[in-house]
């Protein structure tokens, strides 16, 4: 997968994610997401362990946070979950702001990948779970602009790379109008249906 090397300011989606995380009832803590076998609790729980992981990716502080798949474990929160959340959000977005991120070799869940490609890939993660979470929690959602054009290029070079995929990072391919918006489209290239509602 080619990206270009370029930087993208995380900080306004970063912003996004914690007004939704902060929206988030207590008592929605156990209610289905978009993401299968994922509560409302391991979907934020996911959120604050990848910010952790791609903080580190972006500061190449390479070591247990970055060397740990996603699929280890089923994330969960605790007490103190929503500012530890913003404090880790905040984190990241300051160490994506380093023109050195954007360089050389990092790595994230385990993976060894182009720091360019593991911008696209946090860009992606923040989009499209702030989707999850927005659907999951009844909260409006809108990325920033920028963000989900990044998602998106992501999306679709990997949906091109691997057209009948049905495993792996993203899921099967949801088939959108192609004159939907950008949101819906990347949301279906990420394998999730945009229509998905919490009482489906």
């Amino acid at each position: 997968m080619t990206q270009e090397t370029t930087t993208l300011d995380l900080g306004p989606q970063t912003r996004i994610l914690a007004r939704l995380a902060d929206g988030v009832r207590d008592d929605r803590l156990a209610d289905p997401t978009p993401c299968p076998d994922l509560a409302v609790r391991n979907l934020l729980g996911h959120l604050t362990g990848l910010a952790v992981a791609f903080r580190d990716a972006a500061r190449k502080d390479l070591g247990p946070t970055t060397d740990t798949s996603p699929e280890a474990s089923v994330p969960d929160v605790g007490p103190g979950w929503r500012e530890e959340l913003a404090k880790v959000l905040g984190e990241l977005a300051d160490a994506w702001r380093e023109p050195d991120a954007w360089t050389g070799m990092t790595r994230a869940g385990g993976i060894d990948l182009p720091g360019a490609v593991a911008g696209a890939v946090v860009a992606d993660e923040l989009v499209i779970h702030g989707w999850d979470l927005a659907r999951a929690t009844g909260q409006e959602y809108a990325p920033d602009p920028a963000a989900l054009q990044a998602a998106y290029g992501l999306l679709a070079a990997a949906a091109a790379e691997e057209p009948d995929r049905d495993a792996g990072m993203f899921g099967t391919v949801v088939p959108v109008p192609a004159d939907a918006p950008l949101l819906e489209r990347a949301v279906g290239l990420s394998g999730r249906d945009p229509g998905w509602t919490r009482t489906a």
